[in-house]
């Protein structure tokens, strides 16, 4: 039996291995996540996605979220390469959403920004949404308005030919950080202040809709401690790493107490994809007894690195390849919670392995997460070596007092099509800030100070003090957002438009 003719079968093994259904149900070569047929509607037709309430466990109980799923419940979409993104997107849920395609290049006017240029899709509207769907990656959707705390994403992934020929087997692992209370108190305790009524209104306009219900969710005192790597001046804060305390931490809908168990092939290869939904917690991937071999990040090939843990940040996604020894046994893929001992994720396991209980805190608390594996990144592909047209110097700005973010001169990032631009951004806050780029991939050619030819990326951490230089070729026409993807810092003022200009 080849691993293409197990995969088949392994729902049937998962069973055995006492699993429940899973979130994301795992299948190689070009399908949708979930379904049992084509990744392509036929070309007449959109492929239909709803949002959607749905009801998960969470540490026993009942938790009522957000979902993107398809007529037949499956969650999450998978198209070819090069294909054609056609969607019929319906919202079936009460109020107000927009759907981002996070890794995509849609047009301006498909991006899924509210009022950038459209407008919020109505409870019960349907809008269809078709462009080329571009190149090979591991990508996602979900809503650009703080119903993204609420679980409102799915996995979006493209397969290239070369990937769907491959003898090995595919896992997509969506990672989020779960509150019971409301994003709008959690935002408002941030703050300082008690929440508005109704929706909270995000900086781009109408961000504020959406809700959960119930729940715990307690901001934390600070968690800060000295940057490493930097010298604490006198009179200089401390680093902050999280500004939130979440309920749970979830791999595909599941926490530690019931995780999701891939039935995998002894011997086998695995290919992770691994997506990091979560609002405003960073994660290290640690493959255990594992060793992994990163291969892409933000769904464009790297050069190959090799090891057991790799960072991700917010709105980032890494693809892993693992390989399995031939005995066989459990083997947990866990994501653990910078600077802290919380931690979630999935176990790999053959078919009547023992899988042993995985506790959800653990001895010790993950790692701070730098810029180590950026510095070391290289993109397999040659990107584009012009000279750069434009520059752009911005500073990241906040404080956790009164909890006000900004980007220094992000209200005047013009260009025109076809040039190269560079953007150098430092980080003058005491917190990590992802920096989302919409509508476009970049190169990271720089950081701090050093010039290097690094990832092709459409998310880059920059640390508290840091500096990273990112380029671009202005080829999509529009005014795209740049963001930093911790939801709550975006929500307060950390956005800023790349504008193209006659």
């Amino acid at each position: 039996m080849n691993r293409r003719e197990f995969l088949y079968g392994s729902m049937a093994g998962a069973i055995g291995l006492g699993t429940s259904a899973t979130a994301f149900p795992i299948r190689a070569r070009a399908q949708a996540i979930g379904a049992a047929g084509s990744s392509e509607a036929p070309a007449t037709a959109p492929r239909r996605l709803a949002v959607a309430h749905r009801t998960i466990d969470v540490n026993g109980k009942a938790a009522r979220v957000f979902g993107l799923t398809q007529p037949d419940g499956a969650s999450g979409l998978v198209f070819d390469a090069g294909g054609n993104f056609d969607i019929a997107l319906t919202n079936n849920i009460t109020e107000p959403t927009l759907i981002h395609w996070h890794g995509l290049a849609p047009p301006w006017a498909m991006d899924g920004v509210p009022e950038n240029p459209a407008a919020l899709l109505r409870p019960s509207e349907e809008r269809r949404y078709t462009f080329p769907v571009g190149p090979g990656g591991t990508h996602w959707m979900h809503a650009h308005t703080l119903q993204e705390q609420n679980l409102l994403a799915a996995p979006l992934i493209v397969r290239t030919m070369e990937e769907a020929r491959r003898d090995e087997q595919e896992v997509v692992i969506l990672l989020h950080d779960f509150s019971f209370t409301p994003a709008e108190e959690l935002l408002a305790k941030l703050k300082g202040s008690a929440p508005a009524a109704g929706g909270m209104p995000m900086s781009h306009g109408a961000m504020g809709h959406g809700a959960m219900k119930g729940g715990t969710g307690q901001m934390t005192s600070s968690g800060a401690m000295p940057m490493p790597g930097h010298a604490m001046a006198p009179g200089m804060a401390a680093m902050d790493l999280n500004d939130i305390d979440y309920d749970a931490y979830l791999a595909n809908d599941r926490t530690l107490d019931d995780p999701q168990v891939v039935p995998v092939e002894k011997g086998g290869r695995v290919r992770l994809r691994i997506i990091n939904g979560a609002t405003a917690t960073a994660f290290t991937i640690d493959c255990g007894a594992l060793s992994g071999e990163l291969i892409a990040v933000d769904g464009r090939e790297v050069q190959p690195v090799t090891g057991r843990s790799f960072p991700i940040s917010m709105g980032q996604r890494l693809d892993i390849r693992l390989a399995l020894p031939k005995e066989g046994g459990a083997y947990p893929v866990l994501a653990l919670r910078e600077g802290a001992v919380e931690r979630t994720g999935i176990v790999l396991a053959n078919t009547g392995a023992p899988i042993r209980r995985i506790a959800a805190k653990g001895d010790v608390k993950g790692p701070i997460i730098g810029l180590d594996l950026e510095q070391r990144l290289r993109a397999l592909a040659r990107p584009s070596v012009r000279p750069v047209d434009r520059r752009f110097a911005l500073k990241l700005t906040g404080t956790m007092a009164g909890y006000q973010w900004g980007i220094e001169g992000g209200d005047k990032i013009e260009v025109k099509r076809g040039e190269r631009v560079e953007i150098a951004l430092s980080n003058m806050s005491m917190m990590a800030h992802p920096m989302h780029l919409h509508g476009h991939h970049f190169q990271v050619t720089g950081i701090n100070g050093a010039s290097i030819a690094g990832a092709v990326r459409d998310t880059v951490l920059v640390p508290p003090m840091a500096r990273v230089n990112l380029a671009f070729d202005a080829d999509n026409p529009g005014r795209w957002p740049f963001h930093c993807h911790h939801l709550y810092h975006m929500a307060t003022g950390m956005m800023a438009y790349v504008a193209y200009v006659p």
